[in-house]
């Protein structure tokens, strides 16, 4: 019987093939490998917050809602830090944090949280914690089409969750936690509840905070590292100071007619002024109807844009909010058909000149009682205690909040929210969600007129006018004598919030 035996130059091209397959498979591997994913060390730098909070009750401001629970994620960085977002740790009374693989939870402190950019800073209170932990390196803004990962504690699980994706647009956008118009990065991967703080990887450093999802699937943004940088050279000094703005109403001028009218040349383009709101840096040195053309040089389309990088625009203020506190600026504006130059010097947050404020996190809400009568002035904490606010929340207060200007006149909107059913205040009872005009002849700019209007008041009467005519009037006398009484029937310790408390004299 004849054996029949392999060639070797078979066995050899068989092995060689065999060879060639597994060679393809890694280097594809390598091809398609996320190129943001982060190299060891970085999984170790990712934490779960636990955040146990209460907020406070804006439809009765004094009062707490009940205890809830949130989680997010953070990462550790340099000064045995922990970074992510301010709406995670947001109303918080009691934090623990974990590191991704370990199941022991360790008590965390907020050192300092910026709501208007979304980002805080907790510390541990046991520096064990930080243990041998590489902290993870604050990198620069990536590029449209960069590779990023996504490192977060997504709800439903207790385990670290990576996920892939690209850079897909720059540009500004609200950020959901504060309505501020700040520099964003979308990306084409899920921000899931409870990632919301995780790191943005690419190359080994952070270049983004995951911190809402998109309407779309698989859309999600990041505030992207020069909002972060900001953010920690903001906070070297222990306190956060903000980011500043110009306090100022503006329009494009993307019409011929409207530019033509305000002597603009052919070659010339920006964005005009049209109201400098009362205590903007920019009062006296800026007018309704100047030209904003340039700032630090920096040249203003009439759509409202600047180039921020070669071929990549985004909205003209991005060089004042990339300013500190208390910095200058210097814009070239078109004033009367006459350019000149103006220098100011930012001494005010961005959004400060808001008529109506956006929501407020971490404090309690302003309030005066008198008479079973409830003021606030008007927030969107308080036009969130309505479902679906922006729908039906009243008409009025809606419109002080999407279009209400200040002015010296009118700072605030104060709002008669509720009355305490009392013998003394009978026939107003269903008076509720009304302005308040005047108090005892005195018009109302902001809550302290209202507080000082009643307690200077040495007439026989209370009489308030609200915007639209009508009249609320007390006896004083019966005020005085029943106001503790009525106090107490609905179990409010005190008459005011602490802001509006009388200074203690020794």
């Amino acid at each position: 019987m004849k054996h029949h035996v392999k060639p070797p130059f078979k066995v050899m091209g068989n092995r060689m093939r065999l060879f060639q397959s597994a060679l393809f498979v890694v280097i594809i591997g390598i091809i398609m490998a996320p190129s943001g994913w982060a190299k060891g060390g970085t999984k170790e730098a990712v934490v779960k917050i636990f955040n146990v909070y209460n907020r406070y009750d804006y439809d009765e401001p004094w009062k707490m809602q009940r205890q809830k629970r949130r989680s997010g994620t953070g990462c550790i960085i340099s000064g045995r830090r922990i970074l992510t977002n301010a709406h995670v740790v947001a109303d918080q009374k009691f934090i623990q944090i974990k590191k991704a693989g370990e199941a022991r939870k360790y008590i965390a402190e907020v050192a300092i949280v910026a709501h208007e950019c979304d980002l805080a800073i907790l510390r541990s209170t046991d520096d064990s914690f930080f243990s041998g932990v590489r902290p993870i390196e604050i990198g620069s803004l990536p590029e449209v089409q960069d590779k990023v990962a996504v490192y977060g504690f997504s709800e439903g699980g207790d385990e670290l969750c990576i996920t892939e994706g690209v850079v897909s647009r720059i540009e500004h956008r609200k950020y959901t936690h504060s309505r501020a118009y700040l520099l964003t990065c979308q990306i084409d991967a899920a921000i899931n509840s409870g990632s919301s703080g995780g790191p943005v990887i690419k190359d080994d450093n952070v270049v983004g905070v995951a911190f809402q999802a998109g309407s779309g699937e698989n859309i999600g943004y990041m505030v992207p590292a020069p909002v972060i940088n900001h953010f920690l050279e903001d906070i070297r000094d222990g306190k956060y100071d903000g980011i500043p703005g110009l306090g100022i109403s503006w329009q494009k001028m993307e019409n011929p007619d409207l530019r033509l009218r305000y002597g603009m040349a052919g070659h010339q383009t920006g964005i005009q002024v049209n109201t400098v709101y009362p205590h903007s840096p920019a009062r006296g040195l800026l007018r309704s109807g100047d030209i904003i053309l340039s700032i630090d040089g920096q040249n203003v389309e009439n759509d409202g844009t600047i180039e921020f990088r070669p071929g990549e625009r985004t909205f003209f203020g991005y060089p004042v909010q990339n300013k500190h506190m208390n910095e200058q600026v210097a814009l070239r504006i078109l004033r009367e058909k006459s350019p000149m130059d103006v220098v100011i010097t930012l001494t005010t947050p961005m959004n400060f000149g808001q008529l109506v404020p956006d929501e407020r996190y971490d404090e309690p809400p302003t309030y005066y009682i008198i008479g079973g009568l409830v003021f606030e002035p008007l927030t969107l904490n308080y036009l969130k205690t309505w479902k679906k606010w922006y729908l039906n929340a009243p008409s009025n207060l809606l419109n002080y909040y999407f279009r209400g200007e200040p002015t010296e006149d009118r700072r605030e909107i104060v709002v008669l929210v509720k009355v305490l059913a009392d013998e003394i205040n009978v026939g107003y009872h269903n008076w509720k969600n009304t302005v308040i005009a005047t108090v005892n002849g005195r018009n109302i700019a902001e809550m302290r007129d209202l507080v000082e209007a009643f307690e200077s008041n040495t007439g026989p009467y209370h009489v308030m006018v609200d915007e639209l005519g009508y009249r609320i009037v007390l006896e004083r006398r019966k005020v005085e004598e029943n106001h503790e009484r009525i106090l107490r029937k609905y179990r409010i310790s005190s008459d005011r919030s602490r802001d509006l408390q009388r200074p203690h004299r020794p």
